[in-house]
């Protein structure tokens, strides 16, 4: 009989927590605050299935194009998790809207951010 999957311990950096309130706060302000704290909601049960499957997410595209592939991503769209898998754990960089131009969040985000 096969054991459980290995756990892996799931970390936001502060600019990951700074995404999730921006985007809870926008969709308060232009939508409802019911709206904005359903997509909170869903979008930590996407975070938390990463502690099972990190290694399910698909690597950015424009990332790639750069020849890096560490990083990996989720989605719950059109929102986008970009996160990296490191020992035991899962590091969450970024949290954005994909419809962003994401090439220059992801190379001043990722590129300049500490490991």
């Amino acid at each position: 009989m096969a054991g459980a999957p290995a756990r892996f311990e799931v970390l936001l950096t502060e600019g990951a927590e700074q995404d999730l309130e921006s985007i809870h706060d926008y969709i308060s302000e232009f939508d409802c605050v019911a709206n904005a704290n359903r997509v909170l909601d869903e979008l930590m049960e996407v975070v938390e299935r990463l502690s099972k499957f990190p290694e399910r997410g698909s690597y950015p595209k424009e990332l790639v194009g750069l020849g890096i592939k560490e990083y990996r991503q989720t989605l719950f769209k059109p929102y986008r998790v970009i996160y990296r898998v490191t020992g035991s754990q899962v590091l969450i960089y970024l949290i954005a809207d994909g419809r962003r131009e994401m090439q220059s969040v992801l190379a001043r985000r990722l590129l300049g951010a500490e490991p």
